[in-house]
């Protein structure tokens, strides 16, 4: 009875057929856009993004050297995240349709990476906050947010906090964040907003995730130039692949004009229901699409990841024996292994 309203098998197919065509209208000037085309240069192209990580990172060592600092690991963390033993991996949670569970795995997906010991930074680029209240914090008792950073000119550094998660730091949002995209319209260098802002505040942190606003707009835009890689939420339902031809499509820009290193980390499927087979076609689809970019890990509907926010906490504190908190926690741990470098030899 659950899935008698629910779409045919043809009907999820079917959506992600106009996925592709739409990528290639949206690219009718060069040839036909996929996944492919985004992860590495077409034949022939030079590997840009290589060649400008390997220059970047080479700039930032020798600053680091300059500066004498001695913290182990931290003179060779380049901020969007190069090939070294030990780096700041900058990922954006990116997804233009709102309610996929986007604000969910931000908040969820940092404070597991806490849990297992590794330093991360969560920024709230979302004027609505959600992932800031998400983590307990006080709005009205900051003194700096992320609007003071990208407006402002206010270090980094002024607006993170500390959680209640050990290991675990936030640059949060508030409602000044709305009046953003309006006043960095005519601001020079706009799109590297964020990314300016990232340029020697982060090397501590092993993570650093960005939590997109549910639109395409400036925030994003700043959020994309300043990443080294995006993580996709996919909500397990149909429509499920519609848009992301447009999210795709802004990646693809963004690769050319202003972020040549920027790449896809990953997609995860969220509000998984194995009751439904909806969600197993959507699951199937995505597979086909993205192939190992799809994370083995899917995130189940869970009552107790709809209550965490509303008392301030990610849910492997509101509820560790929880099936959303087990699912982030194998999200994090499968992050972390294919962010691990290669041994050598």
């Amino acid at each position: 009875m659950i899935d008698a309203e629910s779409p045919t098998p043809g009907d999820v197919r079917a959506a992600r057929e106009r996925l592709e065509r739409e990528l290639q209208r949206a690219f009718a000037e060069d040839p036909p856009v996929s996944l492919q085309d985004i992860e590495r240069p077409a034949a022939g192209e030079r590997d840009v993004s290589r060649e400008t990580s390997e220059a970047a990172d080479t700039v930032r060592r020798g600053r680091k050297k300059r500066k004498k600092r001695s913290r182990t690991g931290a003179d060779s963390a380049p901020v969007a995240g190069q090939a070294t033993e030990r780096r700041t991996r900058v990922i954006g949670i990116v997804n233009q349709k709102g309610g996929v569970g986007k604000t969910t795995t931000a908040v969820n997906l940092a404070a597991c990476l806490a849990v297992a010991e590794r330093r991360t930074l969560l920024i709230d680029l979302d004027p609505q906050g959600n992932a800031t209240s998400g983590l307990g914090v006080d709005k009205s008792a900051l003194d700096a947010n992320v609007y003071d950073v990208l407006v402002g000119g206010e270090p980094l550094r002024s607006a993170v906090i500390p959680t209640a998660v050990p290991f675990l730091d936030i640059v949060p949002a508030t409602v000044d964040l709305f009046g953003a995209e309006i006043e960095l319209v005519s601001a020079i260098g706009r799109e590297h907003r964020l990314a300016s802002a990232l340029e020697g505040q982060v090397e501590e942190y092993e993570f650093v995730l960005v939590d997109c606003p549910p639109s395409l707009g400036l925030l994003t835009v700043n959020a994309l130039t300043a990443v080294g890689s995006v993580l996709i939420p996919i909500q397990c339902e149909y429509y499920a692949l519609e848009g992301l031809s447009q999210l795709l499509g802004t990646i693809r820009i963004v690769q050319k004009s202003l972020n040549p290193g920027l790449a896809i980390e990953g997609v995860v499927l969220t509000m998984y229901d194995q009751r439904l087979n909806l969600a197993r076609q959507v699951e199937e689809e995505a597979v086909e699409y993205f192939g190992e970019k799809v994370y083995s890990t899917v995130i189940p509907r869970n009552v107790r990841l709809s209550e965490a926010p509303s008392f301030g906490q990610p849910v492997i504190l509101y509820d560790i024996l929880s099936a959303g908190a087990v699912s982030y926690m194998k999200l994090a741990e499968e992050l972390i292994e294919r962010c691990r470098p290669p041994e050598n030899g």
